[in-house]
């Protein structure tokens, strides 16, 4: 039993770095999981690299719903960049601790690129409506200009919550306990080591994830709405279908992104237990970002001949040296 000093002293100490707890209660697995997630994390790295490289070079694909595409693609890639690398050094090295700096930089660029994504998939939602709806102006409406400037907008919004939400959560001190139960720098474990009272803080964000989360998920949905309501009123039903299957590969990606970010983040405070969070969150940084590839490459056909177009003229190239 630690004495009433010894206990006050531990309280009062002020946190220098913190320890990620990762999957430390799992010795026995850390080299399986390391195989898996890193295996995981190369696949998707090339499927995401491949769709930008695909969109760059095939000019049939130079058109907004492939431009955006092309950024959710690099917004995933810089997401995993910011995780991954970091969780598999952890499950190699004995040590797993982060400094405060680094902890603040990897919450700031994961919260900046995960809401940027919200923003995205809205975007797109936004472009497939215009796209089925005033197909006769929808180069007009989806210039590049106002493409670039919607972009923009979208990672400039996304970073803007993340300056905010992490200058909230490291504008205090941390003290007495280090160890984030976490495999990396989350909102809800981080804030839970803040010296001061926490809950007026997580209110706060627990509004700003609403206002992100659920408003960007709702015009997603009124989208969806006029465009199955323009749908629907094609007469012929191979045009039906093909105006539905432009839409079912970002539906897809739309349901599993803000599923799992309802999930962890439409929470007032972490009520839930640790290791199911983090459970949940591997699925969110780790195979969710593979989603996008395979469902994009798979279930979109001007995708898949870009792809077997450039490969045979890749093929070509090769043969002639």
């Amino acid at each position: 039993m630690q004495t009433p000093e010894k206990q006050w002293e531990n309280d009062t100490r002020l946190v220098t770095e913190f320890v990620l707890v990762g999957f430390s209660n799992l010795p026995d697995l850390r080299t399986t999981l390391f195989t898996l997630f890193f295996l995981t994390y190369l696949v998707t790295l090339s499927g995401n690299v491949t769709i930008i490289t695909i969109i760059h070079v095939d000019r049939t694909l130079h058109t907004p719903m492939y431009c955006f595409l092309a950024a959710l693609s690099l917004s995933e890639t810089c997401y995993t960049l910011v995780i991954i690398p970091n969780m598999l050094a952890h499950l190699l090295m004995e040590s797993q601790a982060i400094s405060i700096a680094g902890c603040r930089a990897q919450m700031f660029f994961f919260l900046g690129l995960g809401c940027s994504h919200c923003f995205l998939l809205t975007l797109m939602g936004y472009d497939r409506y215009v796209a089925i709806c005033y197909p006769l102006r929808y180069l007009v409406i989806m210039r590049p200009t106002v493409c670039f400037c919607l972009g923009a907008l979208v990672f400039c919004s996304g970073f803007s919550v993340a300056v905010i939400e992490t200058t909230m959560i490291f504008s205090s001190a941390f003290c007495g306990r280090d160890r984030v139960e976490h495999f990396f720098c989350d909102i809800a474990p981080v804030l839970k080591l803040s010296c001061s009272e926490s809950a007026g803080k997580a209110l706060v964000i627990f509004f700003l994830s609403i206002l992100v989360v659920l408003v960007s998920f709702l015009l997603i949905l009124l989208s969806y709405a006029f465009i199955v309501a323009a749908i629907l009123k094609i007469p012929s039903a191979a045009g039906r279908r093909k105006a539905f299957s432009t839409c079912a590969a970002h539906l897809t990606v739309v349901i599993v992104h803000f599923g799992c970010a309802s999930i962890i983040y439409l929470r007032p405070r972490s009520g839930g237990n640790p290791d199911e969070d983090r459970l949940v969150a591997v699925f969110y940084t780790v195979v969710t970002p593979l989603l996008n590839p395979v469902v994009y490459t798979l279930r979109n056909r001007e995708v898949r001949v870009a792809l077997r177009r450039t490969l045979a003229r890749s093929c070509r190239f090769l043969n002639k040296h």
